[in-house]
């Protein structure tokens, strides 16, 4: 038997599932909205299962051996001679285009239990996590029921709150592990709640605090933090004064205070791939990682702003913190819109090739400069931010949430740019660390998202690249292929840390 063959046998016995645990939640705490709910699982099976196929297609796992193309087709050979079948994968597709995979005779609509009957290391988990990713998606998408195309919002949090699918192509783009069903319509940002975050004291000699934390957070010797709800009653399990209401944002655990910044809290669950904690680094080098970034953004010719860090403050523990941050609002004017990449998707904008490649020019050509002068963004949907005119043109990016940028010293010295001193895990000089970390989320990410399919991106690159200037990371992401994180093996990877890596077929290739 090989490292990854495993006993066969058909289980005896289901649990039940997360799709009928959360209809039966839905029938006491929303029961009209249970037909549409059934109705809408069918379709979240495949756009999950999609995602999932993405990435067992395109994942370096180790119980694949090969993958055989026949046709439109695709059968990954497995190490204990299994084979699975499904669609030729566009690694670049987003929503529900994969139906039915196969495995060895077997077929499967429902993501969940074709990885139990994968029996792989750690299947059992992560199957759990698509159950939970499909019904969470389901009742997504069933309460927009009646909801039309809004004309383009005014707030922030109300572009952001359009978005209802989640990470285009993450196969636990929905999953909310601890969360109840009540919970979810409470505090999901695609129900469009209103949330009224609490307080609590903390003695200031017991917390850290960085930036300026305003004085309607303290109160005599104590500093007073903002918590979630869910946070109090599931983690520092206690209760808290109500402070001010306010709207979730894309994260679900970051809130836009109406007329007010943004303020990100902690938030211990497990939502698509991490646990949302604050951790206590961070919030030391939140405000001096805020000054440092205004420099590099200087000099893309006011083609990007930074959103500022207001402050931030941790009671001795990544469970119990809080980082108040500029609204991206700051930086529109005159009927500007400013919205994540990821609500482009909601506009109609994209369906345009013209409009789609001068977006991916100034997208490319803003962080291209910043990695040239040594700063790799995260530049994914939900951190990188358009300006768009009140015609719908893309003008100027906002770039929220530096706490997983990538900084290279040596770059930086070439440029004479001071580095000041960053969480360890932020500095690299390391070239493919720093393109993974661009490419990955930038154009594997947030292009590919909003492009929709591999071809329309090709289409969009080849023109917003032609006008750049030829540097040796251009010359990379036009022949390299495209880095993105392996976000399946990731899930089946648990005691691996940090991010792990796949390589997509370049599309300019």
């Amino acid at each position: 038997m090989t490292p990854y063959s495993y006993p066969r046998s058909p289980p005896v016995h289901r649990s039940p599932t997360a799709e009928a645990e959360v209809a039966d939640e839905l029938a006491v705490v929303r029961p009209g909205l249970v037909p549409r709910y059934e109705a809408e699982l069918p379709g979240a099976r495949a756009a999950v299962l999609s995602r999932l196929w993405r990435g067992l297609a395109h994942d370096p796992l180790p119980w694949v051996v090969r993958g055989e193309r026949s046709g439109d087709g695709l059968t990954l050979r497995l190490s204990d001679g299994r084979r699975l079948h499904g669609p030729r994968p566009d690694p670049y597709a987003t929503g529900a285009y994969v139906c039915v995979v196969r495995l060895d005779e077997a077929e499967y609509d429902d993501p969940a239990r074709l990885v139990t009957d994968l029996a792989v290391p750690h299947s059992a988990s992560f199957a759990a996590e698509l159950g939970h990713s499909v019904a969470s998606l389901a009742l997504s998408r069933a309460a927009q029921e009646g909801r039309g195309p809004d004309a383009w919002p005014e707030s922030d949090w109300a572009w952001e709150q359009r978005i209802v699918d989640g990470h285009p192509f993450h196969p636990t783009c929905r999953s909310r592990p601890g969360f109840s069903v009540a919970e979810q319509l409470a505090y999901g940002p695609e129900h469009r709640p209103v949330v009224e975050l609490g307080l609590v004291p903390v003695r200031a000699e017991e917390c850290l605090v960085t930036g300026v934390w305003p004085r309607e957070l303290r109160d005599g010797e104590r500093v007073v933090l903002p918590v979630h709800p869910w946070q109090a009653a599931h983690v520092l399990k206690r209760g808290c004064e109500e402070w001010r209401a306010a709207h979730p944002l894309m994260s679900l655990r970051t809130l836009a205070l109406p007329g007010g910044p943004h303020v990100k809290t902690s938030l211990s669950a497990r939502l698509t791939s991490s646990v949302r904690d604050i951790s206590l680094p961070s919030v030391a080098a939140s405000a001096m990682l805020s000054g440092f970034a205004e420099t590099p953004a200087a000099r893309t010719d006011g083609l990007l702003h930074i959103t500022r860090t207001l402050g931030a403050a941790a009671a001795g523990s990544p469970d119990f913190a809080a980082v108040l941050r500029e609204s991206p609002q700051t930086y529109a004017t005159g009927g500007e819109r400013v919205l994540p990449v990821a609500a482009l998707a909601t506009t109609g904008l994209p369906r345009s090739p013209g409009w789609l490649a001068r977006f991916a020019r100034l997208a490319l050509g803003v962080g291209l400069r910043l990695l040239e002068l040594g700063v790799a963004l995260e530049a994914h949907g939900q951190n990188l931010l358009v300006i768009l005119s009140p015609a719908g043109d893309p003008l100027r990016l906002v770039y929220r949430d530096l706490a997983d940028i990538r900084v290279s010293p040596a770059r930086l010295a070439r440029h004479g740019i001071t580095v000041p001193d960053l969480p360890a895990r932020m500095v690299t000089d390391d070239e493919r660390a720093l393109r993974r970390k661009l490419f990955g989320s930038l154009v594997a990410g947030a292009l590919a998202g909003t492009a929709g399919s591999g071809a329309a991106l090709a289409e969009a690159l080849e023109t917003a690249l032609r006008d750049l200037p030829d540097t040796p990371d251009l010359a990379a992401l036009r022949a390299d292929p495209l880095p993105t994180k392996a976000l399946t093996l990731m899930r089946l990877s648990p005691r691996t840390a940090g991010d792990q890596w796949a390589e997509l077929p370049n599309p300019l290739v």
